[in-house]
């Protein structure tokens, strides 16, 4: 019975957050004020009315150096619990290979932006 007991406590824990947010989500919908007006359905964007078509161009490579940036940024997530596993007695000689498995991934993958001329900024 105390094997149940643990998942029956999930179980309503779970039931009671999804009726809180039906009760939030329901008690909104009915107490807030709904007047429809044409500026009210206008696209706002800091303050300036918008003027022309809606469409703008933005350029890929932005969003690819932002991809590198994450990339690089785990990298140094996973080098610094690293560091301090590698200083434990024991760890040393495995940790070190591993760490050098997962630096040669990233350097790959480095490399093959690099070749595919995506780190130039022209």
């Amino acid at each position: 019975m105390d094997y149940f007991h643990g998942y029956a406590v999930v179980g309503l824990v779970a039931v009671v957050g999804v009726l809180f947010v039906t009760v939030a989500f329901a008690a909104g919908r009915l107490l807030r004020p709904e007047v429809p007006t044409p500026e009210k359905l206008l696209t706002y964007e800091c303050g300036v009315d918008p003027v022309g078509e809606g469409w703008a161009h933005t350029q890929i490579r932005y969003y690819v150096y932002s991809y590198l940036y994450v990339i690089f940024a785990v990298d140094a997530i996973f080098l610094f619990p690293w560091a301090t596993v590698f200083a434990a007695p024991g760890f040393g000689g495995a940790t070190l290979v591993e760490m050098f498995v997962f630096l040669g991934f990233l350097a790959v993958g480095l490399l093959y932006a690099w070749k595919k001329g995506v780190l130039e900024w022209t």
